[in-house]
């Protein structure tokens, strides 16, 4: 068959009507997991999906599963999604470019006609941004068995709501069970979220793997006490104490190239301006696509931590989150890397830099990903942005790779 497109102005018009849900001054988007504003987004999602003939089901965790019927509906369906979560200052387009992708490629099967053998089935997995509810990728992650469904609907935010309870609340926990998942093959078509493409002038990322990570919780208990009462050198500051460790992370991560280390979230005890601080709870963030060296970064950050409690601080270290790096099926990349060069589109292999559903999907099924450029590789970001052009190269990639695996009839 020949290689075909999507119907750009319709994929990129429902991008930017999507954007309106959570729509921030800056011009990005708020959308945290399972809040009133991520129920609207998928209210307006699944109305989409039944408007192109999709039926629709919801598991217990909270994913959306839109089907679109094959000739033999007893074989695995093609997958495809992503998340419509968003970070707290987050962008139009991470997460949501997949799930709106996988909807236009139905679109354009029934504009054109398209009838394949295996279903075409899109997923909106819950809570992949782990910012309201941590870990990242939990829906993805309780279906590969990473996580099990009581430990991860038991999970509270920041304000001690479960998330099992906002869950019912929204309308969002399902009755289909979370076991039993099931996929012929899987592809994600996401922002790269970092410079590569654009810096390399390439349109498409033809995604073969992704980074390890580990997620790790510290809390460094010091002494509160007078700030202008209390002599620097009987001081036990907890700040000082994670400051240490924070600049740690940097040079651990500088020496494991190209490994990244990041301190994102921080909370001081008592936050008061006279007051030295008496505790701190703080992330922290490494990743590297080989596991030994992302061994190496763990163990380099305990020995950093025993030498801060020598210091009289003590830390509790919670190595929370961990999944190693991830080699999606060479099958499914043959057929992203065939498709990206049937429609002439500039390419290369890259790996991924940050989490995603795929990951895990990678684990009870065929899977790859399909990365579009993002100006200046700027994402997790009000000002995230990428082009309609851009979009569409993306999606009609993904179009053409499902119709492979999909087996057209």
């Amino acid at each position: 068959m020949e290689a075909l497109k999507i119907n750009s102005d319709r994929l990129w018009d429902s991008l930017m009507e999507m954007a309106k849900i959570g729509g921030t001054v800056k011009g990005g988007c708020c959308r945290l997991a399972l809040t009133d504003l991520d129920k609207q987004g998928r209210e307006l999602y699944i109305k989409w999906a039944e408007e192109a003939g999709c039926t629709v089901k919801v598991d217990a965790i909270g994913n959306i599963m839109c089907t679109r019927p094959g000739e033999d509906m007893s074989l695995p369906p093609v997958g495809t999604g992503s998340h419509l979560d968003t970070q707290p200052t987050g962008g139009k387009f991470d997460g949501v470019y997949g799930v709106l992708s996988g909807l236009e490629v139905v679109r354009s099967m029934n504009d054109q006609g398209i009838k394949t053998k295996h279903p075409i089935e899109i997923s909106v997995w819950t809570n992949e941004e782990g910012s309201r509810f941590a870990p990242a990728m939990m829906g993805s992650g309780v279906v590969s068995g990473r996580f099990t469904l009581e430990e991860i609907l038991d999970k509270t935010d920041v304000d001690g709501l479960r998330l099992g309870d906002e869950l019912e609340r929204i309308g969002f926990a399902g009755e289909t069970p979370v076991t039993g998942r099931d996929f012929h093959a899987f592809f994600e078509a996401h922002i790269e979220q970092g410079p590569y493409l654009e810096a390399e002038e390439k349109q498409v990322g033809i995604v073969t793997g992704g980074q390890g990570q580990r997620w790790y919780n510290a809390t460094f208990m010091g002494r509160e006490s007078h700030a202008g009462t209390t002599p620097m050198h009987l001081r036990n500051d907890a700040l000082i104490a994670s400051s240490q460790l924070v600049l740690k992370v940097e040079e651990i991560a500088k020496a494991h190239p190209p490994g990244c280390g990041t301190v994102g979230f921080m909370q001081v005890t008592p936050n008061s301006r006279n007051t030295i601080p008496g505790s701190i709870s703080m992330s922290i963030d490494l990743r590297h696509p080989i596991d030994g060296e992302l061994t190496l970064m763990d163990k380099a950050l305990t020995e950093a931590i025993a030498e801060i409690e020598a210091t009289g601080v003590s830390v509790e270290l919670d190595p929370f989150w961990y999944y190693e790096p991830i080699h999606f099926n060479t099958e499914c990349v043959s057929a992203v890397r065939k498709a990206a060069a049937d429609l002439g589109y500039s390419h290369m292999d890259i790996i991924a830099g940050a989490g995603h559903d795929a990951c895990y999907v990678s684990d009870f099924a065929p899977t790859s990903m399909i990365f579009t450029p993002c100006l200046n590789g700027i994402s997790h970001n009000e000002i995230e942005s990428t082009t309609q052009e851009e979009c569409e190269g993306g999606c009609s990639v993904l179009l053409n790779a499902m119709l492979t695996m999909a087996e057209v009839v």
